[in-house]
């Protein structure tokens, strides 16, 4: 049972770990709220115990303002953040029908930022808005919802993430931005902060060549996120959740869902020729 919170009115009956145990059950198997109602309760019986179970009403309005853990472990050393974003869809037919004989209902997505430890492969922060915020914009409430009392070494990301505001973000961490300047990019005023350290990127690629400048610097840990993207993704091709506060909290209880599957082990990939 929850804890007292001191807030007028009824308490809750269920603790936002148990709402969250459902939801994940319900996520992970892909299950209308109703039959992972009816899983949870059948779970129950099987270990012999006479616990209520919350009802799919009770998910359905809990499901709007929730509280989900993402469960992140602390390595004790500095961070190195690589983010992304990606579309996923919220309404809208699958891309094999789409492709095979074209759209005939609308299609709607969400853009999903991403940022994760390149070291532990783990999920950070999340962030959903839809297509009119770009990727830069995002940022400074991605690194918000990593504790000011961790440490950040560095944050990489894509083109998209060369803008003044990802830079004072990034600055305001205290952490070596890893985003490859534009292809007309110019040097900004040195007034601007970051612009030192764009600067020094930039006669770097333009000495280098963009290809070993990204194995020099680690740009090529990017790459993680965008796995991290194609993982989020198999747990459902689109959200099944239609109200935008239940759409956030599903991505959130599929980044809970990918980084506990970490702690079981990772695979080792290993170069063979």
């Amino acid at each position: 049972m929850p804890q007292g919170t001191g807030k007028r009115g009824r308490p809750f009956v269920f603790s936002d770990a148990a709402i969250q145990c459902v939801l994940t059950l319900k996520v992970l198997f892909q299950l209308p709220l109703r039959a992972a109602q009816g899983l949870v309760g059948s779970l129950l019986r099987l270990m012999g115990l006479d616990w209520p179970v919350p009802h799919c009403s009770t998910l359905l309005r809990r499901q709007r303002d929730p509280t989900v853990t993402i469960p992140c472990r602390s390595r004790g050393e500095p961070l190195h953040l690589v983010v992304d974003g990606t579309g996923v869809k919220v309404l809208g037919e699958g891309e094999w029908k789409v492709r095979r004989h074209g759209a005939d209902q609308r299609r709607v997505w969400r853009k999903v930022h991403l940022a994760l430890d390149a070291e532990g492969h783990e999920i950070r922060a999340a962030e959903m808005r839809d297509h009119r915020h770009g990727d830069a914009e995002i940022l400074p409430d991605l690194l918000a919802q990593v504790p000011e009392g961790e440490e950040i070494g560095s944050i990489g990301g894509a083109g998209a993430y060369d803008t003044r505001a990802a830079y004072e973000a990034v600055a305001a961490r205290n952490a070596a931005c890893l985003v490859p300047p534009r292809r007309n990019g110019k040097p900004w005023r040195t007034r601007t902060v970051g612009a030192d350290e764009r600067i020094e990127t930039l006669r770097a690629v333009r000495h280098l060549g963009r290809r070993i400048w990204k194995r020099w610097s680690g740009y090529h840990r990017r790459s993680l996120a965008e796995t991290a993207m194609s993982r989020l993704k198999r747990l459902g091709e689109r959200l099944a959740a239609h109200d935008p506060a239940r759409q956030v909290a599903e991505v959130q209880i599929r980044c809970a869902i990918l980084n506990t599957t970490n702690r079981l082990g990772m695979p080792e990939t290993v170069t063979l020729a």
